[in-house]
């Protein structure tokens, strides 16, 4: 809607997790390379958590994208299965051979066949499981048991937890207390400091195609942390509706009342409060008719 607007190739504050735009805080740089040394170490659970926005689905497609040809990685999105099914789900990310209605015995027996040769090939086996507070401690257990398997040398597999902070919680069952032993490695990832939200918005912005001169006035910064609290998917969603406001009006520049009607307008934001009855209804009518208006004085 706005980039030939601003002079952008594409959205620069869309939600989906591109690798494109991983932007390297101290947060998200320290918690990559504790998931890097982690595999090459070799050995046990990996935990990474983080509250919900804070971009822990960007950081593990990040870290598949880094680790190497050395690396072999399976990658679950939704891991709330119960441990058959889960177990055939990392069968296919291995692309394990199975037969219609294989039985519990074949396909753990497959999936470690797999996991040798893998081995034998050189190759270190990490699998990502994103929200990873979801799973159920019988699947929890299973993928311990599998963990079990190793060379003299290493595991045949490791996995790497993501998860909300609620899997801190789920790891403190008693019934799975040798798994929460297992984890060797772990990160909390935070939200973006103030500095921090300044630099995140100006590498999307550059990352999209931006050349221009500070777009977001420092005000709208100011207001925009105010109102995310530094979680990146709640940057995101303001930054996107303030740039559409600010188009709208047929603005250069972001100012920190477009930012607090984008915040107004956004579920989670700090200190929401909707104090027109028109602005309750969405932000999708203000911007039709701030563009209405702007096309009409052209």
């Amino acid at each position: 809607m706005y980039s030939k607007h601003f002079g952008l190739r594409e959205a620069p504050f869309s939600i989906t997790p591109d690798t494109s735009f991983f932007f390297t805080s101290p947060h998200s740089q320290e918690a990559l390379n504790t998931l890097l040394v982690a595999a090459k170490s070799g050995e046990g659970f990996i935990k990474i958590t983080g509250e919900v926005g804070t971009g822990k689905t960007l950081l593990c497609r990040k870290f598949i994208a880094t680790v190497g040809p050395d690396f072999v990685t399976a990658y679950i999105p939704n891991p709330y299965l119960e441990p058959r099914t889960l177990m055939l789900a990392l069968a296919d990310e291995l692309e394990v051979p199975l037969e219609r209605d294989v039985d519990q015995h074949q396909l753990l027996k497959s999936i470690t066949h797999r996991l040798m040769e893998l081995a034998r090939d050189g190759k270190q086996v990490l699998l990502c499981l994103d929200e990873a507070q979801a799973i159920p401690v019988e699947s929890l257990e299973a993928l311990r048991l599998l963990t079990n398997l190793e060379t003299e040398k290493r595991k045949l597999l490791q996995i790497i937890l993501f998860g909300q902070p609620e899997l801190n919680q789920h790891l403190q069952a008693n019934s799975i207390r040798q798994l929460a032993q297992r984890i060797t490695f772990h990160y909390h990832l935070g939200p973006l400091s103030r500095d921090d939200m300044d630099y995140y918005l100006a590498h999307r912005l550059r990352v999209a195609g931006y050349t221009g001169s500070r777009l977001f006035s420092r005000g709208a910064i100011a207001r925009l942390y105010k109102a995310s609290g530094g979680i990146p998917r709640l940057v995101n969603i303001m930054a996107n509706k303030a740039l559409m406001l600010c188009f709208g009006e047929g603005k250069q520049q972001v100012s920190s009342r477009h930012v607090s009607l984008a915040a107004n307008d956004t579920i989670g934001a700090v200190g929401r409060r909707v104090r027109w009855p028109w602005l309750a209804g969405g932000l999708s009518l203000l911007i039709a008719a701030c563009g209405l208006t702007w096309a009409l004085t052209k």
